[in-house]
This record gives structure tokens, sequence and C-alpha cells, in this order.
């Protein structure tokens, strides 16, 4: 965990001393360990929260004002409580706090003017949920912080969604924002992405660990690839409905596919999404019975379903994900989040990580030319107060 006296001093350095106490936070990145592009699809999920994340200072001012500053880059933001709180493009990662402070203050809540200080240790733009986190964050703190000590945060996940659709306009899913707010020590979440119900699975590594490993390439096609799968699974959805009543591309089989979708495209798409879900569900069955190995072996499945079916990986996801299946100790290995960049994880025995890490940077860095960072990370609470 982050040295918090740290933070607390180099709040002081910001905003200067004052007799107000500061209140400190901390909510969590998150992982996909598996069931990756079936949440819009209405399928089960199994994210977890990670230990790395983002840690936020609080204190109370006299004014109307919040004033807002992350560590982790030099754009400063102010909302001033009494006028109209706008989405400004200048304003960078700081519409994602604006956002939440405007929809508090429309649904009711009432927000004193603060300084936050945001501090995170997630890679950015690598798909570990940092907007989730910042999101989720700022909603935990000011309503705790204004005296709300019993927070749902099955309906905090939901608002942050919200927040994130209607005021970043980004068409995002339930799953990061949920498992970063109702995230569990050594546990992964099966979400029901449909109606979100849910279920804790113990996550117990033993010998192994989880390595993250960032293949520092931009996402550049994540999101304009990510409206074009959505579509397509739609189109692949609405041909199997002309001949069975399905709810979402989940329930259908790959009978289904075979039987009714001539286009091979469409078919690869559903195939993945089909399957994907069916291997989540064995994920969580394997997990029960400790076998690792099996849901290591499901984890380079998946990778294979998303760069062969689901086309979603690039040069740099498979290139890092082949070099950790390759290396000592390591027992599965697939890429997670949105694609086309960002981050890949492994399970890797834990007196293998440093062999592991240097194996893995030399045979990527000679086929790409980039350097990949490792985050050995365990899986931890979700949001909360740091006492």
């Amino acid at each position: 965990m982050m040295e918090i006296d740290q933070l607390k001093n180099a709040f002081e350095e910001e905003f200067g001393v004052s007799d107000q106490p500061m209140q400190c936070f901390f909510a969590p990145g998150r992982v996909n360990l598996i069931g990756e592009h079936i949440d819009y699809n209405g399928g089960v999920v199994f994210p977890a929260a990670l230990s790395l994340g983002v840690y936020g200072i609080l204190r109370f001012r006299s004014d109307q004002v919040v004033h807002l500053k992350s560590m982790n880059t030099p754009l400063k933001v102010s909302v001033d409580l009494k006028t109209p709180i706008l989405y400004e493009g200048k304003d960078g990662w700081g519409n994602y706090p604006k956002g939440v402070i405007k929809f508090l203050l429309d649904y009711g809540h009432s927000i004193r003017g603060c300084e936050i200080l945001f501090s995170g240790n997630l890679p950015d733009g690598a798909g570990l949920s940092s907007s989730a986190a910042i999101l989720v964050l700022t909603a935990y703190m000011l309503r705790y912080a204004n005296g709300d000590h019993t927070i749902d945060c099955v309906k905090l996940a939901r608002f942050c969604q919200k927040v994130e659709n209607e005021f970043t306009k980004v068409n995002c899913g339930i799953m990061d924002q949920f498992a970063v707010a109702m995230g569990r020590e050594e546990c992964a979440i099966l979400l029901d992405c449909q109606n979100l119900s849910y279920k804790y699975i113990p996550f117990v590594l033993g010998e192994y660990r989880l390595v993250i490993m960032n293949t520092n390439k931009k996402r550049e096609l994540a999101d304009s690839k990510y409206n074009q799968r959505r579509g397509e699974c739609e189109e692949a959805l609405e041909l199997i409905r002309k001949h069975r009543s399905v709810d979402n591309l989940c329930q259908a089989l790959l009978t289904d596919v075979e039987a009714y979708i001539e286009d091979s495209v469409l078919q690869r798409r559903a195939q993945h999404v089909i399957s994907e879900n069916h291997r989540v569900l064995l994920a969580t069955e394997l997990l029960a019975q400790g076998d690792l190995i099996g849901f290591g072996h499901l984890m380079t499945q998946s990778h294979l379903s998303l760069k062969n079916d689901y086309e979603v990986t690039g040069l740099e996801l498979d290139t890092i994900v082949d070099c950790a299946l390759e290396s000592a100790g390591c027992i599965g290995a697939r890429m997670t989040g949105a694609g086309f960049g960002g981050c890949a994880i492994a399970l890797v025995k834990m007196e293998k990580i440093e062999e592991f890490k240097r194996t893995v940077y030399q045979g990527y860095n000679e086929i790409t030319g980039l350097t990949p960072d490792f985050y050995v990370a365990s899986i931890a609470d979700g949001v909360k107060l740091i006492t």
C-alpha cells in the first residue's frame, strides 16, 4: 500500500496547512480474470479488484469550491458548486470527478467545498479501469465525508456507470464500476451483466501470483473496434432471433451459430461470445475445486478465442502472451480489457517471477521494440476509507 504519510505531505504542499482534518480513501483498479467482451452481450464476467488503485485525500474548505488535483498529471481543476457544472475538454481527467459532483447534486446530496488530492499507481490507459476507480472513489469520498456512512455499493456502481455514460459520453457496461465498488480480498466476482446478480468465488493463488503485463501499446483502435464488435454481435443476435427466442447472444448455442448465421465473420464473433461465457462458468467450477492449472488453461483458450474469433488482440498482446506462455512457471495467460494494446495477465509460480519478467521482457522487446512493465498484484477489497 502507498505510504499515506507521503500523500498527506504532498497534500499540504499542494493545498497548504489547515486545522481541518484530512480523510484518506482508496479505490482499486480491476482486472477481468476471464470473460472478455461478453458484458454487453448479457453474459457472466469474472472481475476482481486489485491491490493497485487510486488514493484520495479530502479536506473541507469554508467556501463552495471543490479543488481537484492529481499527483499523476500537472492539470488542476476547480468546481464552483454555485454554478452549473459542464463537461469541458480542457479539464481532461477532471471531467470524471466533475461528473460525479454534478450528478450527486442533481440527486439531492449535499456537498461542501473541499480540496481533493488523487494519487494512483495504476498504469494509465492500460485497461485496468483507472477511470472507474476515480469515479467510484470520488462518489464514495464525497458521500462518506459528508456524513453518509451506509453507502449501498451496488447502487454506487450503477450511479458511476450513469455518470460515465451520460457526462463523459463513454458507452461502458457496469463491470468496471461494480468490481471497483464491490471487490473482496482473495475473491473474484461472478457477475451476471443481465440482472446484476453476483457471487463471490474464492481466488486463492497459493504458490502462484497474478502478474499484470503492460504492453505499453496505447489502445488506439479499442473504441472504434469496440463499437464495431457490438454492432456485429447485435447483427448475429438478430439472425438467431429469427429462428428461436433468446434474450441475448450469450443465451444462444453454438449449434444456432452453425444453423442460422452464414456470414463467416459474424459466425466467429458469435462463437467467441458463446464459448467465452461457457469458459467463465467452467472457471468458477475449477476454482471451487482448487484447480488453478485448469483455470490457467481456460485463460489461454480465452486469449486464442479473442485473437482468432473476436480479433481484438494485435501484435503486442499476442507477443506478450506468447512470451509468457513459453516462460517457466507460467500456467496461463491472456489479454484483459478492450484489447488492441493495454494489459495482459499471467499466473506465474512465485519463485519464478523474476526469471519470468526477464524472459518476457527480452522476447517482447525483440519482436515489438517496446518496453513492457510488470505488476505483481493481489486481489483486494473494493473502495474504502483508510483509517
